[in-house]
């Protein structure tokens, strides 16, 4: 897939869930990923590698970056080894830094591979952190502080599991050597299996030309090239397995393909009468490639949240000469703390920093979540990916690279995300078992049936006379060859591939007919056990924008000709501050107000002068109180208006005319009508409802006792990491986090959550991040969508049971000839309709 780097990050001692200090970094190319999921699994090998602080993984580039501890020398056999180890290659470009280890690993076919791979990487003794492009086949490696490894341990992890890796070259093109993603492999196999499957089933099922030479023979000619194209994925990966004394699905695949297409040609070579099975073995394939398809299709969007938030980081910077003073664009990267650095109007903020002189408004609402941007003014701290908004600022750079605040989001969102519940494993930890025990089972059917023909002969009619007649081959050759066939062909998990994606797809349909889009499988394992709700507040409790909720007039009745609201939004229409915008928001259309020399005095208001009877000229000014109390306007008036609306965390603008008082404007962000409903619905359910915002104390308090939660139940003044953190320790007493927001700030919180939620207008990030997405602003989308995920797990575990239940039910009738391979073939056909049907009745929902 062509995806985001995934990375993992120790924590450090206390917890925290900001990375350690880092030192060099090793580039890494990574081969043999096809899917999200390998990647993981790579990354996890990489980072059990000791002294690596962190790893990046580019998935679509092929390209990984190694960052060291400071107190940790590099190497690259350890990364090496632990990515092979898991089943991939991964090798160092001759440019490689001391400490870090880039690898090429190579073959690996699905999500069950990538774990493999990830998992023996792991296990390599010094590996810290690890990352892996799984489209690209490149990996990083990092050691642990202390410890320093070489990449033949890396290579042999990999190799042990199956799979091969190697260091990359400087010079070497990206491990994949192509760009092609695992979806669009899958599609080829699709593309050549589906066609001819679909037309050897008309032509045996709707036609009955399945016993007609010819048609035998153009089977043949159509099936070949599927068998050799599209089940080469298969047979690489089983036979990689086989290498370690391991198996896997693909051993079954091939076996179950393999079997009915070998019997088909032996038949067809020697004049066999019955029936030949070209069409069943381009089914097992095509269905099972379908499955993969399906899988690769979804989590193609995995990356997309930390590709938005790299985005954030611009790749430049205007550094100060410390001689002429000028500026000098310059690579971010190559900035450290002290330098200074200029900020233009629109600028984004490329590093920590502190402000040395200068003022502006920077929008943080990234970092905050609050749309409401914060005045800096010389001493005032700046942070990575804001953005400066109206003045030009001079800082000194605090902090660079992964030490930012943008960076240690990123971490967050990445480890987060790869600690997902996975689903998925149950059908790889069942097959490790189920594989290995069903080819016993058909070599034992076919040496019973060759060895013991009269015998097994004797049982089948015993069994047939209570059941149903079957044709039996005349001869044990042919009988044990039968058998055996029928026995792979009927455990083929055709039905265990498609499980999970048929389910998840026809959840994901029904879901998004309600304006609800649900992310993937992965996160839909502890949804039904939901039992804390965690929200954002600004733009999934709120409106998202401030709006005037409260004004008065204090001019004395018989002065009040016209209403004050006209006039104050004519005054703060040309600001493009959000509380001007609110107070310009109370009229419509044109502002019927003539003003001159009008001018924002930035932190302030705004003020312009106006003409009142066409002869005498005052000043008009729409403020904060401290500026106003400045100028000698006496509040005193506004006193009851401001404790009253102060409660509810409003901002406050005074309108005056010269110094005299005219009136006032509460603005703040308001809640959406029905979100107290929706949390006592939730809590009613049975479930606990907190608040979690980076908004101020007073503010949030006031939202919650509008909400009707308790103070306990509010989190206030809490930067993005914190928040994951503060979910993660909840889930750690036992508690099934759901969170819901909207934000940038909000991703490491959503990608942490057992189940995460991105309201309608949420960011990239926080659309990328979640696990469910409300494209409606109603808040009572929440209830059901919890309910449709919950209602999608539950047919996906049934489809794994059903899945695993035909195939223990039927290898005994197939083994003692009760079910002939056509009649296994058919009974494979139809427990793919059963797991598609039940996948189907979630449209009904």
């Amino acid at each position: 897939m062509s995806g985001a780097p995934i990375q993992f990050r120790p924590r450090n001692g206390t917890g925290s869930s900001i990375p350690p200090s880092v030192g060099q970094s090793t580039e890494l190319r990574i081969g043999g990923m096809d899917c999200s999921n390998c990647a993981q699994h790579v990354t996890r090998a990489l980072t059990a590698v000791p002294g690596v602080a962190s790893a990046t993984v580019d998935l679509a580039a092929g390209s990984a970056v190694v960052r060291w501890t400071l107190q940790s020398a590099p190497a690259s056999a350890p990364l090496i080894a632990a990515v092979e180890q898991a089943g991939y290659t991964a090798t160092v470009p001759e440019t490689e830094e001391p400490g870090s280890v880039s690898l090429r690993i190579e073959g690996m076919d699905c999500s069950s591979c990538a774990r493999k791979v990830t998992e023996a990487l792991g296990k390599v003794p010094g590996v810290d952190t690890a990352s892996v492009d799984l489209g690209a086949g490149r990996a990083e490696v990092r050691w642990k502080v202390g410890r320093v490894g070489g990449s033949d341990e890396l290579i042999a992890a990999v190799t042990s599991a199956g799979y091969r890796a190697s260091v990359l070259a400087g010079k070497d093109s990206p491990a994949t050597g192509n760009s092609s993603t695992p979806e669009t492999e899958w599609r080829f196999a699709l593309k050549l299996g589906g066609p001819v499957t679909l037309a050897l089933l008309l032509g045996e099922w709707v036609f009955h030309l399945g016993m007609e030479p010819w048609f035998q023979w153009t089977a043949f000619l159509l099936a070949l090239p599927v068998q050799l194209w599209v089940g080469a994925r298969f047979y690489r990966g089983a036979w990689r397995q086989a290498r370690v004394g391991q198996s896997n699905m693909d051993t079954l695949v091939s076996l179950g393909s393999t079997a009915a297409f070998g019997f088909s040609v032996w038949g067809l070579l020697t004049g066999y009468h019955g029936h030949l099975y070209f069409m069943e073995s381009a089914a097992i394939l095509t269905l099972i490639s379908a499955g993969h398809w399906m899988e690769a299709r979804m989590s193609t969007r995995a990356g997309a949240a930390l590709q938005s938030l790299l985005r954030l980081a611009p790749a430049t910077a205007r550094k100060l000469d410390a001689k002429s003073e000028g500026e000098v664009e310059v690579p971010v990267a190559s900035l450290v703390p002290g330098d200074r650095i200029a900020l233009r109007p629109g600028d984004r903020v490329p590093v920590d920093a502190q402000v040395m002189s200068g003022d502006s408004a920077v929008d943080e609402s990234m970092l905050t979540g609050e749309g409401l941007p914060v005045e800096k003014s010389a001493g005032a701290k700046l942070f990575a990916g804001t953005v400066n908004q109206n003045g030009r600022l001079i800082a000194s750079v605090r902090a660079t690279g992964e030490a930012t605040a943008l960076a240690h989001i990123i971490a967050a969102v990445q480890r987060a995300q790869s600690s997902r519940a996975q689903i998925q494993r149950l059908a790889d930890r069942v097959s490790s078992v189920f594989v290995p025990v069903v080819v016993v089972i058909a070599l034992g059917t076919a040496l019973w049936w060759g060895l013991a023909y009269p015998s097994a002969l004797a049982v089948h009619e015993r069994l047939a006379g209570w059941l149903w007649t079957t044709t039996v081959p005349a001869s044990p050759a042919a009988a044990a060859f039968a058998m055996f066939a029928a026995v792979l062909i009927v455990a083929c998990p055709c039905a265990m591939g498609l499980a999970t994606p048929t389910a998840l797809m026809a959840g994901v349909n029904a879901a998004a007919r309600r304006g609800i889009l649900i992310r993937d499988a992965l996160a839909l394992e502890k949804s039904g056990k939901v039992t804390l709700l965690i929200f954002d507040k600004t733009g999934t409790l709120t409106q998202g924008r401030p709006v005037v909720v409260a004004q008065a007039d204090f001019r004395p009745e018989v002065s009040r000709p016209t209403p004050l609201g006209p006039l104050a939004a004519g005054l703060a229409s040309p600001s493009q501050h959000p509380l001007s915008r609110a107070v310009a928001r109370l009229v419509g259309g044109e502002v019927p107000s003539a003003l001159t020399g009008w001018r924002e005095i930035r932190g302030s208001g705004v003020e312009a002068i106006a003409s009142a009877d066409g002869s005498s000229a005052a000043t008009l000014r729409l403020g904060s109180a401290g500026w106003l109390e400045g100028l000698s306007v006496d509040l005193t008036p506004a006193r009851d208006f401001v404790g009253e609306h102060a409660k509810t965390g409003a901002t406050v603008l005074f309108l005056v005319r010269d110094r005299e008082l005219l009136g006032a404007f509460a603005v703040r962000d308001a809640l959406k009508p029905n979100a107290k409903e929706i949390l006592d619905q939730l809590r009613q359910s049975g479930r606990s409802v907190r608040l979690l915002t980076g908004d101020r104390r007073d503010t949030a308090a006031a939202v919650a006792r509008e909400l009707g939660l308790e103070a306990d139940a509010v989190y206030a003044e809490v930067r993005p990491e914190q928040k994951a953190e503060i979910i993660r320790k909840l889930q750690e007493k036992g508690e099934r986090v759901a969170f819901v927001g909207d934000g940038l700030n909000d991703g490491p919180a959503l990608a942490q959550a057992d189940l995460g939620i991105a309201v309608t207008q949420a960011t990239d990030v926080a659309r990328e991040a979640a696990d469910i997405l409300l494209l409606k602003s109603d808040l009572a989308a929440i209830p059901e969508a919890l309910d449709l995920a919950h209602a999608t797990l539950r047919v996906i575990r049934q489809n794994l049971f059903w899945a695993f239940f035909y195939n223990a039910a039927a290898i005994p009738l197939a083994a003692t000839g009760l079910l002939s391979p056509v009649v296994c073939a058919a009974a494979m056909g139809f427990s793919d309709v059963i797991v598609i049907g039940n996948a189907l009745r979630l449209h009904r929902r």
